[in-house]
């Protein structure tokens, strides 16, 4: 049996400053520490950052004034600012840059009184906070092709579009393929809202099913671009898993396979994904690792301070 790991393994620089924001408040500060949301979607990374005393809150009514408080990656709508700011919290915004990229664009187009369409996942917490920079008599959101269907807007009027950042590029293009269709004077961001990240753990996962017999992804069930590599996956033709952590394994779907594709979201701690190998390797002691060099190991971002 061969193991070949996705060339992009562990956490991607989004996630790597939102966590890292966590780990220097944690040594700086101390606890209490507050986080709205999960920081990131992976259950372990919070799990241990719970078990080290982080408190994570839904509702910032929660939090006792001027306490500190930390935004996950996925973005937040600006009422969650001046809220914050009301309550005297002393907080870091941990907005991955290239979802603020994306609300960039949503205040570019409001100010200039254009309809936008907002592509994504209902509920998903980057939607809503991407949603909160759109004037809402100007905001339509879709999740699939069919939705372009029901949209009611003038289409001799100029539309743009935006989109989650963890969507599948493949599904994506086919939505703006057909808004293009139906709106003539479509126009969107200089370039893809589909993040670096998602993108090359999508295109690592085809490659991954030109050579492997099945698929397993490493990513918790609440993670979108976890869930599009499982989809890419299917969608190459080949058996594909996803699962949370190694206890999750179920090892009989590798019976009868020689060729074992290991892919792992942007989320998820590269140890996730050893201890799925060590699970593999206690039934089939003689597979082989075969690991690729990772194209995103030089792409960091800044981490910032908090803002007393």
């Amino acid at each position: 049996m061969d193991i070949y790991l996705a060339r992009t393994q562990g956490f991607c620089a989004g996630v790597a400053s939102a966590i890292e924001i966590v780990e220097q408040a944690l040594t700086k500060y101390g606890t209490p520490l507050y986080v709205y949301h999960d920081i990131v979607h992976n259950t372990s990374v919070v799990s241990d950052m719970q078990k080290r005393g982080v408190i994570f809150v839904e509702d910032l009514n929660n939090v006792p004034q001027s306490s500190r408080i930390i935004f996950s990656a996925h973005g937040i709508p600006p009422e969650v600012i001046n809220i914050a700011q009301k309550r005297r919290l002393k907080y870091v915004d941990a907005t991955c840059p290239l979802v603020t990229k994306v609300h960039k664009e949503a205040v570019k187009f409001s100010d200039q009184h254009i309809d936008i369409i907002l592509i994504g996942h209902l509920g998903h917490q980057e939607l809503i906070g991407t949603a909160g920079y759109v004037r809402p008599e100007l905001l339509h959101i879709i999740e699939t092709e069919s939705d372009v269907d029901k949209l009611t807007i003038d289409p001799t009027k100029t539309i743009a579009y935006i989109t989650q950042t963890t969507l599948s590029v493949d599904e994506t293009k086919g939505i703006i393929e057909k808004l293009k269709k139906k709106f003539p004077k479509l126009i969107g961001p200089p370039r893809s809202d589909i993040c670096y990240a998602t993108q090359n753990r999508q295109d690592a996962v085809k490659d991954l099913a030109k050579m492997c017999d099945v698929i397993i992804i490493c990513g918790s069930p609440h993670s979108s671009n976890s869930n599009r590599l499982r989809e890419t996956g299917e969608q190459q033709g080949v058996p594909s898993h996803i699962v949370d952590t190694a206890a999750e394994l179920n090892l009989s779907i590798l019976d009868g396979k020689r060729t074992i594709g290991l892919s792992s979201g942007a989320s998820v701690p590269r140890y996730l994904v050893d201890e799925i190998i060590h699970k593999i390797h206690s039934q089939y002691p003689e597979a082989k690792v075969h690991e690729f060099e990772n194209t995103e190991k030089n792409i960091v971002f800044p981490i910032l301070q908090f803002k007393d």
